[in-house]
């Protein structure tokens, strides 16, 4: 009997250091707090349902939901000399629940920073964003219409010396006179080939050419001939040409000649004609849509392509004659 009585005094001393060296560390159990004040009377077997309790919960390596943790700590650590274990027990819940104390110091464990993104800075991201779409979107189409104009426009660069444009020719007017390059001697003079059954384009350039014939006169008071050249010879009659000029300007010139003479002006003035689509008496006439700037010499100053409107047609006319006369004084 007291053999009996001595083996139960020493588990229960065993078990109640265990348990007071465990729940004095930073691990103690979750809702076993009335275990920290277990009175020495407690009966072995509730003793050792507490170490069996707890010896569950340091298997597990959870940590105590009762202490916030710092950062970077490690469940392994070890225990800081005279660490308090009285953490747990002054959260008491006033209605003498332990799960709701556990509950209360679980969310006070908690961190009460916000997430790492808010409202304001999603919708500055999508502005930012939609801002560097629209930009890439705008420059891309400003780079197509500089690649489309530069393939389309006719580049005017620097020369050097004169141009191998011009010479003599004989030709016949729209009076059914015969004409040479020195009856256009004495005067500005810009030319454009063409052929009267053109469906659009040299109608749309010798309204363009009398327009700007009519502004450079109102702006400088400079008197400059527009003429027209046929390179339809075959179809393009004196009679053909003069009811075609009278449409455009009255102080428009049209020429025609023999395919020959014609010919060989064409190659002077070093423009390309070619008939294309040529079914029996009607085709059309594939040609460069250039005009000419030729000064009272009859020499070559200057041409304008397609890509010149009737006001920059005028005011480029009047820049160059300006400038030539510079020259020569």
């Amino acid at each position: 009997m007291a053999s009996a009585f001595l083996r139960n005094s020493s588990l229960r001393q065993i078990c109640y250091s265990f348990n007071s060296r465990f729940l004095s560390s930073r691990f103690h159990s979750l809702p076993n707090k009335s275990l920290q004040n277990t009175p020495p009377s407690t009966s072995p077997y509730d003793l050792l349902l507490a170490f069996s309790a707890n010896s569950r919960f340091l298997c597990t390596n959870a940590p105590n939901p009762g202490v916030a943790q710092s950062p970077g700590s490690n469940v392994n650590a070890a225990v800081q000399p005279g660490a308090s274990a009285q953490g747990g027990s002054e959260n008491k819940n006033d209605g003498g629940q332990s799960s709701g104390g556990s509950e209360n110091t679980q969310q006070e464990g908690k961190s009460i920073r916000g997430g790492p993104v808010s409202w304001m800075s999603f919708f500055l991201l999508f502005c930012t964003g939609v801002g560097l779409v629209y930009y890439y979107d705008r420059e891309k189409k400003r780079h197509i219409e500089g690649l489309n104009k530069a393939s389309t426009a006719v580049k005017q660069g620097p020369s050097i010396g004169k141009a191998a444009i011009g010479g003599p020719f004989n030709l016949i007017d729209h009076n059914g006179k015969a004409v040479t390059e020195k009856d256009f001697l004495g005067k500005w003079n810009l030319f454009y080939f063409g052929f009267t059954h053109c469906p659009d384009i040299c109608p749309d350039e010798l309204i363009k050419l009398a327009s700007a014939i009519d502004k450079i006169k109102a702006k400088s008071g400079l008197e400059v001939v527009p003429v027209f050249i046929s390179v339809d010879p075959e179809r393009d009659t004196v009679e053909q040409v003069r009811e075609y000029v009278k449409e455009f300007h009255p102080k428009l010139i049209g020429l025609t000649g023999s395919p020959e003479e014609v010919k060989k002006t064409a190659r002077a003035y070093r423009v390309y004609y070619m008939k294309t689509e040529e079914e029996g008496s009607d085709y059309l006439v594939d040609h460069s849509i250039v005009m000419y700037l030729m000064d009272p010499n009859m020499e070559f100053v200057k041409f304008f392509g397609k890509n010149f409107d009737d006001a920059s047609l005028a005011d480029g006319v009047i820049q160059e004659i300006k400038q030539h006369k510079k020259v020569k004084a």
